[in-house]
């Protein structure tokens, strides 16, 4: 009703296939759309969940949610930042994901236009072409990128970051690896952080 339009109805048996008993992980868990990510792949019943993210406190009131309502879930708590090459490959070398969600992203569109448009480039541009890349070295089956339509005709420094990155994401598709890429573009989002 708020939002004027029908709700979508998701793929159960689409889903089911891609994250039951699989290795899951979400870049940006802590946030409010990779935690929400995590809420519904939690639903799927994972073999493992890998949680990335480099807010402690947002990362551990996850966790004790997560654990609260799917006991039977396993998850990895993996303190890191997508912009450390070195972390974002030990993480995903270990518990090999077969899916991997990159919430993991600067998203406040005036905060990112004053002194910190260079910070947005790397963690939104160069954090995803690190998990990109790692994703490809480890054999990971599905990369999503999680985009903004921000990043249509951008206007903002969010938004041209945001649109970098799914070009680096459709460069390494062509790359002809094993790793499928997509990318998935969402407006504002009720609740969000950001």
């Amino acid at each position: 009703d708020l939002l004027g339009r029908d709700a979508v109805q998701l793929d159960a048996a689409g889903l089911q296939q891609l994250l039951r008993d699989r290795v899951v992980m979400v870049t940006g868990a802590g946030g409010s759309i990779g935690s929400e990510l995590c809420r519904q792949i939690a639903r799927y019943k994972p073999q493992r969940l890998v949680l990335f993210d480099i807010g402690e406190f947002a990362l551990y009131s996850l966790r004790e949610e997560l654990v609260a309502r799917w006991p039977q879930v396993p998850l990895v708590c993996a303190i890191g930042d997508v912009k450390h090459a070195a972390r974002v490959e030990l993480i995903i070398g270990e518990h090999r994901p077969a899916v991997v969600f990159h919430a993991a992203a600067y998203k406040h569109v005036p905060l990112m236009e004053e002194v910190n448009a260079w910070e947005s480039v790397r963690n939104n541009t160069w954090g995803t072409y690190v998990v990109g890349r790692a994703a490809i070295d480890h054999g990971v089956e599905k990369c999503v990128l999680v985009s903004t339509d921000k990043a249509v005709n951008p206007t903002n420094v969010m938004g041209a970051t945001k649109r970098a990155a799914e070009m680096l994401i459709s460069a390494l598709a062509a790359e002809h690896s094993a790793t499928k890429f997509m990318a998935v573009r969402f407006g504002n989002v009720l609740g969000s952080s950001g």
